[in-house]
């Protein structure tokens, strides 16, 4: 496993909003703006189940984040990494309402929808790339 540079961790402790890179079925990238966090080991990464995220991580299990500091936007790092679990039920339902409150300062998250599965994804750096 790689470590997160200390010089950068803070992009992934502030309020900073990641992009999501994952596969899709005919090799073509996608990315998508994501709410992160990090637990010391993983990035984690959140989203409902079956949504064109969950496929892709299901289905080629590596993913790139980037963030970018707002302020100064030469001050990024991308992380590289495969999934290394897949969580739904109450830990993924506690872990949007914790990225609800770190982003937006309201628990639970408010865009819940009758029937949604959330799905909790940790993702374990392989490569990191920081500047600034």
């Amino acid at each position: 496993m790689v470590e997160i540079p200390e010089s950068h961790r803070r992009l992934l402790e502030d309020k900073v909003f990641a992009m999501l890179g994952t596969v899709m079925p005919d090799g073509q990238p996608q990315v998508h703006p994501v709410w992160v966090d990090y637990d010391g080991q993983y990035v984690r990464v959140n989203t409902a189940r079956g949504r064109q995220k969950d496929e892709n991580l299901q289905r080629h299990p590596q993913a790139t984040v980037l963030l970018i500091d707002t302020r100064s936007p030469y001050f990024w790092m991308e992380i590289r990494g495969r999934v290394v679990e897949r969580i739904e039920g109450e830990e993924a339902e506690a872990h949007i309402d914790a990225l609800s409150y770190k982003y937006t300062g309201r628990k639970p998250y408010a865009n819940r929808s009758p029937g949604m599965v959330r799905v909790l994804y940790k993702i374990e750096p392989t490569r990191v790339l920081a500047n600034g």
